[in-house]
């Protein structure tokens, strides 16, 4: 199709100015020169001979949906375009929250933004927003619409508001696309109960148990304690419904290509509310096949790309965010593979490096850490990570066995071990966490808990254990330090700033005292912030070194991502050293120690990468210049360095 085929398509009438009023040329340049990649994306997953019409409804689709979207976007779509992988800025410091746990609704969130700037953060996941079921929802994974407000957090009006201070701001918004199920009170799933066959087709529905009992051959349970089994009845539409996360989330089925359509629309115009990332949830499922675990399919990821290369023709200042919690191995090709390499999601979730160093913490070695990161492929180069020490979810346990293995280390005693250490089965164990998701036939397990609390703080405050509270604080920052100098975007997660403890009030709440994901998902302490000026607190403690770090993060240009991670092996099994680095000879050399014990380093090896000279021997993060009466460098417990090369 040639350009002006998809300009008659498109009805439109050419201006010669598009700068203000009409972006309309420079939208076909856009389809015409992603067409071929998706018409092949297109017909990989719905044959010509069979969808052939549905592909001029998709093309069709995307110009009414880039007429849609607000000129301000346009024009930013334009501008990020110009200055290419803006997401990849050392500058972004992130900040995961629940609004009605953080400050009640989005007006109290405006409220929030100096406390956010004092901070440093300028990059904001906002848990989510749209309207979901009364009761049970899954914390909003359960979606009734993808683009209504709920009303508990205001109106659609408000986020408008919200998002145009973002960008005068400069703050960059993230929300959550469910893209894998809807709840079964979405208007499609209501259509489906009164027997719309339609709408049937949107879902995996069966008049029967023949098919299901087909997949459950293979298909795993992701909830095996609360919702065993990946199919439920509902009796409305006598017909057996696909729900592999819960009974109430009904898997959509994107073998129909309206689901497709239906879904990139929705995409749009969640993107059109002023929407910078969208964290696609749940992507490694979105393709069912029986006989497989139906996780990570070749179709899933063609589908993936299939949405952003239609998002990057439509609304390309908007890029997407890969939930991909799956082995290490795995997470890589949710970047995008083979000839769609850097074309499916520009962003993902670093969930090994944050699994790792849990691991670290618990065996007081970097062993399993450094060994994963060396058997991860290398990303794309336009594409990067989202660091994290934890978030809203489980730590899940996703070590590729062969890593553990080559360690001398049995996989599933390991698992075992990192679950009674975090979850209090060893008494010895600083940590108060809990288990999340049990399974009992496999001995596998996720845990839960606050980042303060499984470091130790919760216990040592009831022990009046000052040194126990001394090395959790350091454990803390030991950790955050370690992802603010990573490449990628670091995500604090909200209250970690100020070390809040377990909330065990979930467990008075029917709807949600069966999860315990909900211990480390509190009420924002905002006692803690006003007393902020209390410096001796935890709380305080951890706030300030906090801010320090970010503010140091921002004005280090190695700390953008340019492909320039350089792990270095020390020779010390409890030390985590990397190096991010210029062709210019600058640097940022990170030295983490996560035992309990001093160690030490070869003054000399680091004298030989160009740091401990007269302008490299001070610590950025507390300030105070390296003792070398030896050849060796000495590392208190928990400590962590940050020295720079010039």
């Amino acid at each position: 199709m040639n350009q002006s085929a998809i300009h008659r398509l498109l009805g439109g009438k050419r201006l010669e100015n598009p700068k203000k009023t009409d972006l309309l040329p420079l939208f076909e340049k856009r389809l015409a020169a992603n067409l071929s990649l998706i018409q092949e994306l297109f017909f990989s997953l719905y044959p010509n001979q069979t969808y052939g019409m549905a592909f001029e409804e998709l093309l069709a689709l995307m110009a009414k949906l880039f007429k849609r979207r607000p000129e301000d976007l346009k024009i930013q779509d334009l501008q990020r375009l110009g200055e290419g992988n803006w997401y990849q800025r050392g500058q972004w410091i992130g900040m995961q929250l629940y609004v009605d746990r953080f400050c009640g609704d989005l007006k109290g969130l405006e409220e929030k933004l100096p406390y956010l700037e004092k901070l440093g953060i300028n990059f904001l996941h906002l848990m989510p927003l749209t309207k979901r079921p009364k009761g049970q929802n899954d914390g909003g994974y359960a979606v009734n619409s993808y683009t209504e407000i709920d009303p508990v957090f205001g109106t659609d009006a408000d986020l408008t508001l919200l998002t145009k201070k973002f960008r005068e701001k400069g703050i960059c918004l993230m929300l959550d696309f469910v893209v894998n199920h809807t709840s079964d009170e979405y208007p499609w799933a209501l259509s489906a109960k009164k027997g719309n066959p339609e709408f049937q087709q949107y879902y995996y529905t069966y008049a029967d148990r023949t098919i299901p009992d087909l997949f459950e051959v293979s298909l795993p349970e992701v909830f095996p304690e609360t919702s065993p089994g990946n199919f439920t009845y509902d009796a409305d539409m006598q017909r057996w419904v696909m729900t592999v996360f819960n009974h109430y989330q009904w898997d959509l089925n994107y073998t129909n290509p309206e689901v497709f359509m239906a879904m990139l629309e929705n995409l749009v115009e969640l993107s059109n509310k002023g929407v910078d990332v969208i964290r696609f949830d749940a992507l490694a499922f979105l393709w069912k096949r029986i006989g497989t675990d139906s996780q990570n399919l070749p179709e899933a990821h063609r589908l993936i790309s299939l949405f952003r290369m239609c998002l990057q023709v439509v609304a390309p200042g908007a890029v997407i965010l890969a939930e991909a919690i799956v082995s290490p191995q795995q997470i890589v090709r949710y970047f995008g593979e083979g000839i769609y390499q850097g074309n499916e999601c520009e962003l993902a979730y670093n969930a090994t490096y944050m699994a790792c160093l849990w691991d670290s913490i618990a065996t007081k070695k970097t062993r399993l850490l450094y060994r994963s990161l060396e058997t991860i492929p290398a990303k794309p180069k336009m594409c990067t990570w989202v660091n994290y020490v934890r978030c809203h979810d489980d730590i899940g346990l996703g070590f590729d066995d062969r890593n553990i293995a080559e360690l001398g280390w049995n996989p599933g005693d390991h698992r075992r071990f990192l679950l009674d250490y975090y979850c209090q089965r060893l008494e010895w164990s600083p940590a108060k966490g809990a288990v999340f998701m049990y399974n009992p036939l496999t001995g596998d397990g996720r845990i839960t808990g606050s980042t303060a609390s499984l470091l130790g703080l919760e216990k040592a405050l009831e022990e009046k254990d000052s040194k126990g509270i001394d090395q959790a604080l350091d454990k803390i920052l030991l950790l955050y330090g370690s992802i603010l100098a990573f490449p990628g975007i670091p995500l604090v997660y909200a209250g970690d700033e100020i070390a809040m403890l377990n909330d065990y009030s979930y467990l008075t709440d029917p709807a949600k005292a069966d999860d315990s994901r909900w211990v480390n998902r509190p009420v924002h302490d905002w006692e803690a912030v006003s007393n902020l000026r209390k410096r001796s607190l935890p709380s305080s403690r951890v706030f300030q070194k906090l801010k320090k770090l970010i503010a140091l993060r921002k004005e280090i240009d190695v700390l953008t991502d340019t492909g320039n991670l350089r792990l270095l092996d020390s020779g010390n099994e409890h030390l985590l050293v990397f190096e991010r680095h210029s062709e210019g000879g600058a640097g940022l050399l990170l030295v983490g120690n996560f035992d309990e014990n001093p160690q030490v380093l070869n003054a000399s090896w680091l004298e030989s990468l160009g740091y401990l000279n007269k302008k490299g021997n001070k610590n950025l993060v507390n300030g105070k210049t390296l003792d070398l009466n030896s050849g060796l460098l000495e590392v208190s417990p928990y400590d962590l360095l940050w020295l720079l090369k010039v």
